[in-house]
């Protein structure tokens, strides 16, 4: 996708035909193995691997991983790495594809490592509240289909998309991403409604992550048209040829932590850690480094100096996908 993504490991050839490189974005095949991308896609390099992972698999791993899980972990742990190759405080390859869907009126697809996620917004016009007069709505919807995962069914929601789309609810509140009066059209008559559905596709942990970024990324893509009031009719007038960006007043960034033995801290956990932890939390900041939100659904708890040095890196999180995201965004063209 991106230069920044990890090299792919070339095909073998048969009877001498060369073997054709990975398919693009497009589904075209492309002579190069890094295909350019079909639209704006920003990424991090993956973290190198750590030695000890090859010492343990050489002597029985698989079977420890299988029958004692945690204590695989641990081995891994004591040597300040994980089994996927990362250190504890490495974040998995990061990549960000703004207008994926033509159809809504912003879209994101974020893919943290595994974990995929894409988010689309459609904007509809409504009357306003009676007691916000001068205020639209954002709804926001987090779907964990039983597609990305065997841990979800289908049917209605469980209870940890309840839960995340809650956090995403809580973090659009608390950051003030978006002014609520922006949204206004006409005060007390008009206002737009911003549904924004945030649907995994593939889940491997850290969902909440990768559910702020794509809903921040797709923000930044929505473009709205410009809207008046007939005087004479008192009807709205839709004019799609004029349409603006939103504002958006605040970056709010989520970075996730897992306890492991309620004291160590790992940062953007996969499903499997999320599941071997005692613990998890996730605190979200903004461009100033203002604390927006912190995420603790029970567990381990953390304690103050564990906290801050959890506040600290999320900042330092920040920065990075702060600029990762600026850097797609200047890549597309305004529409």
């Amino acid at each position: 996708m991106a230069a920044l993504d990890p090299p792919l490991a070339p095909r073998p050839t048969v009877a001498g035909v060369p073997a054709r490189s990975p398919r693009s974005l497009n589904g075209a095949f492309s002579p190069s193995p890094r295909p350019p991308p079909r639209r704006a896609v920003g990424g991090e390099r993956a973290p190198a691997r750590c030695r000890f992972r090859d010492g343990v698999a050489s002597r029985g791993g698989r079977r420890l991983r299988t029958v004692e899980p945690l204590e695989y972990y641990r081995r891994f742990l004591k040597e300040n790495c994980r089994p996927d190759g990362r250190e504890l405080g490495e974040f998995r390859a990061t990549t960000v594809n703004i207008g994926s869907i033509t159809t809504a009126d912003g879209s994101a697809l974020v893919k943290l490592g595994n974990t995929t996620v894409i988010c689309g917004v459609k904007a509809e016009l409504a009357a306003p509240a009676v007691d916000s007069a001068n205020k639209g709505y954002i709804v926001p919807n987090v779907e964990l289909p039983s597609l990305c995962s065997t841990r979800f069914r289908s049917g209605p929601p469980g209870e940890e998309a309840q839960a995340a789309s809650q956090f995403i609810a809580d973090v659009i509140e608390n950051s003030q991403i978006i002014a609520k009066e922006d949204l206004c059209v006409a005060n007390g008559k008009l206002a737009w409604v911003l549904y924004c559905d945030i649907i995994c596709l593939d889940y491997d942990g850290n969902i909440l992550d990768a559910s702020a970024f794509a809903l921040l990324a797709a923000l930044k893509n929505v473009q709205l048209p410009s809207v008046t009031i007939n005087e004479e009719t008192g009807l709205s007038e839709v004019n799609l040829k004029q349409k603006n960006p939103l504002i958006i007043r605040k970056h709010p960034v989520a970075t996730s932590f897992a306890i492991f033995d309620d004291t160590l801290l790992i940062v953007d956990p996969t499903a499997e850690e999320e599941d071997l932890a005692t613990g998890t939390v996730t605190i979200v900041t903004d461009e100033e480094g203002r604390l927006c939100s912190v995420h603790k659904p029970g567990g381990s708890p953390l304690t103050g100096a564990k906290l801050q040095d959890c506040i600290t890196r999320a900042v330092t999180r920040h920065k990075e996908v702060k600029k990762l995201i600026d850097k797609v965004i200047k890549s597309i063209k305004p529409k």
